[in-house]
């Protein structure tokens, strides 16, 4: 299990209904891309952290792993914003005078709607949200190849993984050809795998008299309305604030 999946599913917020988490993780996303990114971007950051590591209970070194991936994306995409192609000058590739403006305000946009996203993410397991896809009006045969599709692929890295330490055992890494054969092996093994794993699962499914629709017995749960009420005084909040701020700046 990837380690963003065993913290979702230790979460303190882990029986809440899927809905309330829904609305206050990509709440706080939309804010952090229509509001203005100074101070607003900011502002859901620090709202978002807040409400992370106080009320979620993530602990900081797991979401500081977890955010480091996004993290590096929003800086890869900020970075081509200080350039720009010809110009006045001539020249083929330059610098541009609003390039460090425009890459703040991107970064700062894309690294609070990450941290909202990792909100969602930390507190509701997959298999919490893609059952009740269906009432939502996802067609059935789409929700039960995305939790085949989750179910196999941790099977699959586990298979990798300990694929991986048997090479590693047997000196397979001992030297760069020795690592790329490891690494063809090791991608044939994943191969053939996933097609036994596959066939196996069908021939089951088969032998349970499946029909088309895979049931799973979801939690029952009720949707809040203490919660929902919290989460739209900290969105109105943080827009109202936001909009103050602005103000008094401009």
């Amino acid at each position: 299990m990837l380690p963003i999946d065993a913290a979702a599913h230790s979460s303190r917020w882990r029986h809440r209904h899927p809905l309330e988490k829904a609305v206050l993780g990509l709440g706080l996303t939309v804010l952090a891309i229509t509001l203005p990114a100074w101070p607003g971007a900011p502002l859901v950051a620090a709202a978002t952290l807040a409400v992370l590591l106080g009320p979620a209970g993530v602990p900081v070194r797991r979401l500081w792993r977890a955010f480091r991936l996004p993290l590096g994306f929003c800086v890869t995409g900020a970075v081509p914003l200080l350039f720009r192609v010809g110009g006045p000058g001539g020249g083929l590739v330059a610098l541009d005078p609003a390039g460090p403006a425009h890459a703040t305000q991107l970064l700062l946009r894309t690294s609070a709607a990450s941290l909202g996203l990792l909100l969602f993410a930390f507190t509701t397991p997959v298999s919490d949200v893609v059952p009740r896809l269906v009432r939502a009006g996802v067609p059935p045969a789409v929700v039960d190849v995305a939790l085949v599709t989750y179910r196999m692929s941790f099977l699959l890295l586990d298979s990798v993984s300990r694929v991986g330490q048997a090479q590693a055992a047997r000196l397979g890494h001992n030297s760069r050809a020795a690592r790329w054969r490891s690494l063809a092996g090791l991608g044939a093994t994943a191969f053939v795998r996933a097609f036994d794993r596959a066939g196996r699962l069908q021939t089951g499914l088969a032998g349970r008299g499946y029909d088309g629709t895979l049931r799973v017995l979801v939690p029952a749960t009720r949707v809040s309305g203490r919660f929902l009420t919290a989460t739209a005084a900290l969105l109105a909040g943080v827009t109202a604030l936001t909009l103050v701020l602005e103000g008094l700046v401009t």
